[in-house]
């Protein structure tokens, strides 16, 4: 694992600004760093939790596998400093307010696996009048979002931090999200393990009770057999339609940025496929306004 933080490897200013005998040494914003931790010592104190859920919950096949990877010393600071303003730890616990989260009544929309958050930002950048909760496990991604969206001075994205059905089930109450982002989730490409695809019947009956009618579930992937799934699983489900004529896949929306890692792929000629189906209005309810 070389996520923890080395004091050894950054370069030390000279003089006094060093610090006294046993204090902690500043680090180099940007710089990986790497110390030893204590047994049963959290990588951030007052950032997101290893395992927010425990053992609360049912055992479960995940759609996710948590990635060890290295974290710098940049998203190191802002998961520190930024988490309990920004962050979420998916903890199941009790129903989330989203308006008082965000601080607002705007529209807010759900993103599934954020990578890095690039494309987050961009796109809270682009529409100030969302609001995006973003959910991904992977640590270095929640700190390099977190740092992306305070240097642009972005107040509409909030990060969350843990398995997103627990957050779908437990924490959002029905009919709270309008809209639910799914980009370029892991394909599990071996036919064993296509059980843990994220879009399956299940989920999107979890999530048919979360996003309100009008919402858009707004999947994209470089996988064509599990775009073709997608493609199935969603036009079988009565609680979506999809918002393309014929039926089939949609075209890249302007308000999904290309990314750099799509455009690499594309350049290797990936096909990537992005499917667009809005939520239906609840079996008798009447229609908004009427």
């Amino acid at each position: 694992m070389s996520d923890s933080l080395n004091a050894s490897d950054v370069p030390r200013p000279a003089g006094p600004a060093h610090g006294r005998p046993g204090e902690p040494s500043p680090h180099v914003p940007g710089v990986s760093v790497r110390r030893t931790r204590a047994k049963g010592e959290p990588r951030f104190p007052d950032g997101p939790r290893a395992d927010p859920a425990g053992s609360h919950f049912e055992r479960r096949i995940r759609s996710f596998q948590p990635r060890r990877s290295r974290v710098t010393a940049g998203q190191a600071d802002a998961l520190q400093r930024l988490w309990s303003k920004w962050g979420l730890d998916i903890d199941g616990q009790e129903a989330i307010d989203l308006a008082e989260m965000f601080g607002n009544t705007d529209r807010v929309v759900l993103e599934i696996g954020f990578g890095m958050g690039e494309a987050t930002v961009r796109m809270a950048a682009a529409d100030p009048g969302t609001n995006i909760l973003a959910v991904d496990v992977h640590t270095p991604g929640q700190g390099h979002l977190l740092n992306l969206a305070e240097q642009q001075g972005l107040s509409n994205v909030r990060v969350g931090n843990g398995d997103a059905i627990i957050l779908l089930r437990e924490m959002l109450r029905p009919d709270s999200l309008d809209g639910l982002r799914v980009y370029f989730p892991d394909p599990w490409p071996k036919k064993r393990h296509h059980k843990r695809r994220l879009i399956q019947p299940e989920f999107l009956d979890l999530v048919a009770t979360r996003v309100r009618p009008g919402g858009i579930v707004h999947c994209a992937t470089d996988w064509e057999p599990y775009a073709e799934q997608m493609l199935e699983v969603l036009s079988a489900h009565p609680a979506f339609e999809n918002t393309q004529a014929d039926g089939g896949f949609a075209p890249r929306p302007d308000f999904r940025p290309l990314t750099r890692f799509e455009g690499q792929g594309l350049e290797k000629g990936h096909v990537v496929n992005d499917l667009l189906f809005r939520r239906v209005q609840h079996r008798n309810q009447p229609p908004t306004g009427a």
